[in-house]
């Protein structure tokens, strides 16, 4: 979904504000109007009532008859047509047990049998304090208000129930609401043709320095000369912003010479680090192989000629190894080109597995030979490396020793396996073991599995792992086999 721009979002802001003002003060107003229309209809009942009970007061003051409920006709026969002529009001007087008595309606509109006061409403007039009570009623859309008190006699003794009914009439009210409504909608429209234009000039006065800034921070970049903005507008919060945007580009600037100064350093000593850690890795090999010689020299020795001949031969393959990263570094260059060869897979890693003393390293191929056309220097180096981790992955008080070096062709693959049964690597840094510097060795930079992966990689092949913590793990290098054209 497209973000609004902040002009629109201006629009908007002003046009919904208008019309939220406009709802509410129509809604506050319908509510105020039929307030007013219920305490009116209210209080006219109330002084209608008051009026009639003094009239009905006075006639039972000058009346012949005895006040009794019973003479309620005869005292009311008369006067009853009069009173609702005077209060312009139907009357009706009930007995106190709700059964109509008299009624100033027409004698052809009343019921043969008039029905009674409802015997809730009769318990409710008798059981207030005032003895009076008040129903309402909505028939056909019309609102009715029947009130009902309590007729007594000049010594408070209740004789009956007088009943008004009363029909609220709100047309008045209604026509003055719309009439409001009208005049409402007229001056809200009005103010929404304000609206638009203020929202405009306003939108746009502020999107203008914003556009400006909005531009300049798009065209800044790290890696270039940044230009401030030379610009004064006429607002202090906009000011603040191209202040603090101009703070910025000078920050920026500083921060772009310390990070090139910084990247440079880096990359020497990543170089560095990369160039002693292959150096290294070639020196423990040698110097095993010299001191196995050391230990081993016999001259008596019938084989002593071919044994000198294989340590010589070990030795320069390992010379040969740091030469060429040497060679590489001082031509600031990537780790040793590929100076691809063809060569027995399978000689080349026999050979590599010499210098290794360890007795408990078994050399397994099914084939003795896999011609291949690749770099033996790389090759070697990925055969130190897997060879040196797993024997270190091995604990020293460990009784069974086992690590199992083979090499196989699959179709048009050279796959070489590294197998031991040392600690194996924890479920948590399996995820971690290819990256650069990582290692859970107390010594080393953990640049190894790293580089080799990199080596692998340049051959277009894969390395993985299968490991069981505590148990011991399993590398597996797949190399394609590349032949002369």
């Amino acid at each position: 979904m497209a973000m609004l721009s902040l002009r629109i979002r201006i629009f908007l802001s002003m046009i919904v504000i208008i019309v939220i003002a406009a709802l509410l003060m129509a809604t506050i107003s319908i509510f105020q109007f039929k307030d007013e229309a219920k305490v009116y209809h209210q209080e006219r009942l109330e002084r209608k009532e008051d009026a009639i009970k003094e009239n009905i007061n006075y006639v039972l003051a000058n009346t012949t008859y005895p006040l009794t409920a019973v003479n309620l006709d005869l005292i009311f026969k008369d006067k009853i047509h009069e009173l609702s002529d005077i209060h312009n009001l139907e009357i009706n007087i009930y007995s106190l047990s709700g059964k109509l008595i008299i009624s100033s309606k027409a004698a052809f509109s009343i019921d043969t049998i008039s029905p009674p006061i409802a015997p809730s409403i009769l318990k409710l007039v008798q059981s207030s304090l005032e003895k009076r009570y008040v129903d309402l009623k909505n028939i056909d859309g019309k609102k009715y208000r029947s009130s009902y008190s309590v007729i007594k006699d000049d010594k408070f003794k209740p004789l009956g129930i007088l009943n008004l009914p009363y029909v609220e009439d709100d047309s008045y009210y209604e026509n003055e609401l719309q009439n409001y409504l009208f005049h409402l909608a007229q001056v809200y429209s009005f103010m929404l043709v304000v609206a638009f234009a203020i929202a405009y000039f306003l939108a746009s006065y502020i999107t203008k320095s914003l556009k400006t800034i909005s531009d300049k921070l798009n065209e800044t970049s790290l890696n270039q000369k940044n230009e401030k903005i030379v610009l004064e507008a006429n607002s202090k919060e906009i000011n603040l912003l191209i202040k603090a945007y101009n703070g910025m580009v000078d920050e920026l600037e500083k921060s772009a010479l310390k990070l090139a100064q910084s990247e440079r350093e880096e990359a020497w000593r990543e170089m560095a680090k990369q160039v002693a850690h292959e150096i290294k890795n070639p020196l423990t090999p040698m110097r095993l192989t010299v001191q196995s010689f050391q230990r081993k020299f016999d001259p008596a020795d019938p084989l002593l000629k071919q044994k000198i001949n294989d340590y010589s031969e070990t030795l320069i393959q390992q010379i040969d190894t740091m030469s060429a990263v040497a060679s590489a570094f001082s031509n600031f260059a990537s780790m040793p080109a590929q100076q691809n060869e063809t060569l027995n897979v399978v000689e080349v890693v026999e050979l590599a597995l010499d210098i290794f003393n360890e007795e408990y390293i078994v050399f397994e191929s099914e084939a003795t030979e896999i011609i291949s056309k690749m770099d033996r220097t790389q090759l070697i180096r990925i055969i130190n490396n897997l060879v040196k981790n797993a024997i270190q992955s091995i604990p020293e008080n460990q009784i069974e020793k086992t690590i199992c070096v083979a090499v196989n062709k699959i179709q048009d693959n050279v796959c070489i396996s590294v197998k031991d049964n040392g600690a194996g690597i924890e479920p948590e840094n399996t995820a971690h073991i290819f990256e650069p510097k990582f290692t859970t060795k107390s010594s080393g930079m953990g640049l190894g599995l790293g580089i080799i992966k990199n080596i692998i990689e340049n051959y277009k092949g894969t390395i993985t792992f299968e490991t069981e913590f505590g148990k011991g793990t399993l590398f597996t290098v797949s190399l394609p086999i590349l032949k002369n054209k």
